[in-house]
Formats: structure tokens, sequence, C-alpha cells
């Protein structure tokens, strides 16, 4: 009896033995399982992030670097947007009006300090104003109304490179006028502070304000 009682234990003892072997198989067996899963999350992830950098990279350039724009033709009147260092559209405005676009020029004079109205030559209206609220959007709106009080059909805005797409979208929302954009390019901090600028600007048009 003592002897069938010890063999009993001892087959016990061999089969709980196995299923620990068998056990610790199958969790040596989860792990290689486990770090495929992650790798291939991580390489999906990579791959997603890149996909994100050229469009977003394409988008920047097609928006703010490289944006639509218009060669110069005959309008009823050029409008330089404000706030650019040095004053580059409003002498791009004057120019262009001197070389028989238009006879009248709006020029916004900006933030602060306001800058100075330009002057141009004889036979050329040059209209300085400040908008309210004092921004592209003000800007445009002012415009446009300027444009209906005196009947006008047509407009030539010159905006900074990087605000071309905004400002075009914020005047095709207040106005019907034949429209032709012809951006002042910039380079440097200033383009880059543009861009960023550029994109928070372009995201408040649609969701704060997405009507004229």
């Amino acid at each position: 009896m003592s002897d069938g009682t010890g063999a009993a234990t001892g087959n016990g003892g061999g089969g709980g033995a196995a299923a620990g072997a068998s056990g610790a198989g199958e969790a040596r067996g989860d792990g290689p399982a486990r770090t495929s899963v992650w790798r291939w999350l991580g390489a999906w992830a990579v791959v997603l992030a890149l996909v994100a950098g050229v469009l977003f990279a394409a988008a920047t350039a097609r928006l703010f670097l490289w944006p639509p724009s218009d060669a110069p033709a005959q309008v009823d009147a050029i409008v330089a947007l404000g706030g650019d260092p040095g004053q580059l559209r409003a002498k791009e405005a004057v120019s262009l009006a001197e070389q028989g676009y238009a006879s009248v020029v709006l020029v916004s004079r900006g933030g602060y300090p306001p800058a100075p109205c330009p002057t141009a030559r004889a036979g050329i209206e040059v209209v300085c104003f400040r908008a309210d609220p004092l921004n592209t959007r003000g800007e445009v709106e002012l415009a446009t109304r300027e444009a209906a009080r005196r009947h006008w059909t047509s407009m030539l805005m010159v905006p900074g490179r990087a605000q071309a797409t905004r400002a075009r979208l914020l005047f095709r929302r207040c106005s019907d006028l034949r429209l032709l954009v012809v951006p002042v390019s910039v380079h440097g901090t200033d383009l880059l502070y543009g861009i960023a600028y550029e994109w928070a600007a372009l995201a408040k048009a649609f969701v704060v304000h997405p009507s004229c």
C-alpha cells in the first residue's frame, strides 16, 4: 500500500512540473508576439507622422509661400494692406498706380503707431485709412464698402505673400468685385513669423468669423 501511494504521489509531481513548463513556454511565446505588435504600431506611427509632415509642408507652401497670385491689370482702384515693415505694400500699390493700372490707391496705415501716408504723382488719388477692427478683416471690409460707395467693379489688392490666401478669402466673402491679388514678398524671420501667424489667422477666419 505504501508503495502504491508513493508511486501516485510521484506521478502527480511529474504532472505539476509538466504543467509548469507548459505555462512558462506560453509566457515566453507571448513576449515576442507583444514586441512584434508594438514594432508594427511604431512603424505605422512613423509612416503617419511622415505623411502628415509632408502634407503640412505642401499646404504651407501652397497657401503661404507660393499662394495663387495674378498679373497686374487695369482696375478701378488698388488697395494696400497695412502692417508690414517699411510699407512695402503701400510702395508697391503706388508704383502700380503710377504704371497706369489705377488712378485711386487705398492705403491702410496699419497698427501702432500709424504708418505715414505715402504720396504719388499728380493725377493719382491716395486715400489713407485706419481699419476697424484693426486687422486684415477690417481692411477688407472698409475697402469693399468704399468700392460699393464709388460703384467700382474691380480692384487690385496688395497683401503680404503669406497673407494673400486669407486676404483673398475674406475679400470674396464681402464682395463680388473682380479681384486681382499681387502679393509683396518678405524674407527671413518676417516670413517665418508671417506663416505661423497666418496658420492661426486662417483657422480663426473659418471658425470664429466664417462670414464677412
